[in-house]
């Protein structure tokens, strides 16, 4: 399992599931900032087709202003695992922590997605799905340059929201609206 857009100011967060088999190899997969936008396309195709199974989730701003980033993100990954048309018999997870699911044994790894086969392509699978996901925000509203930066904190997306304030996918519990300037007499 890993998830995709934990850190942005606005749009859901995604998780995907993936379940490879045993001899799953393509030379392109790797942790999805590590590949390029249109390879990372092409591994997706390449996941899809060969996987065991797989199952991508999300979890909106509105849920993850009201539980929280880290818990989101977790349930984000219970809910692909639920999804998965197999049952896995052990969860390996990217990073350092992670919310117990069922009575199913986890192994946590730090920088998973670059160790790991499954753990890159459960992280190809939520970086592409989310930011198709995020290309279909942007025509609702452009201003944000969402096609370009994906809800992240580019400077685009930070003046435009100096601009014209949050929109109903902004995460408010981020605390992204500038501070008003004190006025010196």
């Amino acid at each position: 399992c890993d998830e995709a857009g934990r850190g942005c100011y606005a749009g859901p967060v995604f998780a995907a599931a993936v379940i490879l088999p045993k001899k799953f190899y393509h030379p392109l997969l790797n942790d999805s900032k590590q590949v390029k936008e249109k390879d990372r396309n092409e591994l997706r195709q390449y996941i899809e087709a060969k996987a065991i199974c797989y199952a991508v989730a999300q979890i909106d701003n509105h849920e993850i202003d009201s539980i929280n980033i880290l818990k989101a993100s977790f349930k984000a990954m219970h809910v692909a695992i639920d999804n998965l048309k197999q049952n896995p018999q052990l969860l390996l997870i990217d990073g350092n922590r992670f919310t117990p699911y069922q009575k199913l044994a986890h192994q946590c790894i730090i920088k998973g997605d670059g160790k790991f086969a499954s753990i890159a392509a459960a992280s190809i699978l939520a970086k592409t799905y989310r930011d198709e996901y995020m290309q279909e925000l942007h025509q609702q509203f452009p201003m944000y340059g969402w096609d370009k930066n994906k809800g992240y904190g580019t400077l685009i997306h930070r003046n435009a929201i100096q601009q014209f304030g949050l929109c109903v996918y902004h995460r408010k519990s981020f605390n992204i609206i500038p501070n008003q300037m004190d006025l010196f007499t």
